[in-house]
């Protein structure tokens, strides 16, 4: 190194003995480090704060002292922790939503946070419980998988939304029913052997669990279909009447596309007459026929029931008849779907008159039921009395003209009915002209008086 002049001082070169030291002429010169890094720097050091946040995050699975962090260090350290971490450590020890927002994203592509209460965490919860239960295969899926999750989800779940219910494998099938006699009939092996899982353990360990929605099927099965793949049993029957009995929160109860018949809604109407909370039973596209619909109609006048919901069932006069009688004695069913039965105008007009009385119901659906000018004759008395009603349909029905000139007679003096479905109702054109006419008068008087309504209170 090249030596500096005696008397150049931002030449001076480091001495080895200390950082400062004198010149024969009486001079200093001080001390320089050169480092052999030279990207390195004192700013790029990382504060002792970080690197404890830093170990902390790393060893969370053995140590996870998130708690006892400021709200500002939790922040960072569980901005830093990996969605793979167990269950078992995160369920009930962070609650930072951005944490389980990252375990939703990278989990489903498609995440409506508005079905789940605006909280990822509730929809990572609800959604892993569905996919466990959606996939569970009876003696062969391990139940601990189920059990295990209970405690670490229960505060979260509210909803559940199951549609598919897997079966035991065939193979097993086959192999037990070579042991039974050859003169046993199929359909009762099947009933024996196509069993789902027991939903009686989860539901009642849920406390929070208001909402359920259930379908007894199997998606996707592609050339392995079988009908029997497709079975709510006996004992399905059985265990889930047991476990909605016993839900005592639960308001939204839905059972669809189950080949449910009417031995087993008749059991499940049984259990649910006195439920404290059930607001809504969704049983559509079911096989509920006379005897089933005799039993919920009993249902309706023994529960608080809102809405009933059995579009596409096997329902006929007799059944609606029942309805009917339930619905006149109903104080708080607002909503009947009747939709794809076969009521036909005898229980068309037991409905008619039932609605005579009732001051609850505001929506009736009807379509699809081959009704005819008889009911629409008993509905111009229903327009003309009832001061409830604001939505009903009568499509893809046999009115005819006859039949629309009644309606058109009813709603006179209407001024609650905001909404009239009569397309493919063969009413004339003229006649359904002025028909919603006056319905869509009613809809316009309906939305100023909203309007109105808070100046009218602040008057």
């Amino acid at each position: 190194m090249q030596q500096p002049e005696a008397g150049d001082k931002s030449r001076a070169i480091p001495s080895p003995c200390s950082p400062q030291a004198n010149l024969t002429d009486g001079s200093f010169y001080t001390r320089r480090c050169i480092s052999e890094d030279l990207s390195w720097s004192l700013v790029t050091v990382p504060h002792l704060t970080e690197l404890c946040l830093q170990h902390i995050a790393h060893n969370f699975e053995k140590n996870p002292i998130l708690n006892y962090l400021l709200p500002e260090h939790q922040k960072k350290v569980v901005d830093r922790l990996s969605t793979s971490l167990p269950l078992t450590v995160t369920a009930n020890i962070v609650s930072h939503e951005e944490y389980w927002k990252r375990c939703c994203m990278e989990r489903w592509q498609a995440c409506d946070l508005s079905n789940y209460g605006n909280s990822w965490k509730r929809m990572f919860f609800e959604r892993h419980l569905e996919n466990i239960l959606k996939f569970f295969i009876p003696n062969i899926t391990d139940p601990k998988q189920v059990q295990e999750l209970i405690p670490l989800c229960k505060s979260y779940v509210r909803k559940l939304e199951i549609n598919q219910f897997l079966p035991p494998l065939w193979v097993n099938q086959k192999e037990e029913s070579n042991d039974l006699s050859d003169t046993e009939d199929d359909t009762e092996i099947g009933e024996v052997y196509m069993h789902h899982y027991n939903l009686k353990d989860v539901i009642t360990a849920l406390p929070h669990l208001e909402e359920l929605h259930l379908i007894y099927g199997v998606k996707s099965c592609g050339m392995n279909f079988e009908w029997s793949l497709f079975n709510f049993t006996e004992l399905d029957c059985s265990n889930l009447a047991a476990a909605v009995k016993m839900c005592r929160n639960l308001k939204v109860f839905k059972l669809t596309q189950s080949k449910v018949d009417d031995d087993k809604i008749k059991f499940l109407a049984r259990n649910l007459q006195h439920h404290p909370c059930l607001l809504e039973l969704d049983l559509s596209h079911n096989l509920i026929r006379d005897h089933g619909a005799q039993a919920l109609g009993k249902l309706i006048s023994h529960s608080r029931l809102e809405t009933l919901n059995l579009c596409n069932n096997q329902i006929c006069h007799l059944g609606a008849q029942a309805l009917a009688q339930g619905l006149a004695e109903s104080s708080t069913l607002t909503s009947l779907n009747l939709r794809l039965n076969f009521v036909e105008d005898k229980g068309g007009e037991a409905i008619g008159r039932a609605l005579l009385t009732n001051t609850s119901l505001k929506s009736l659906h009807l379509g699809s039921n081959n009704l005819s000018e008889p009911t629409a004759a008993v509905f111009s008395q229903v327009l003309a009395q009832n001061t409830t009603l604001t939505s009903i349909s009568f499509s893809c029905n046999h009115l005819g003209l006859d039949g629309g000139k009644h309606l058109l007679e009813g709603l006179a003096n209407n001024k609650t009915l905001t909404k009239l479905d009569l397309r493919h109702a063969e009413v004339e054109q003229e006649t359904d002209f002025l028909i919603h006419k006056i319905v869509w008068a009613n809809q316009e008087a309906v939305r100023l008086g909203s309007l109105q309504h808070p100046t009218t209170e602040a008057l």
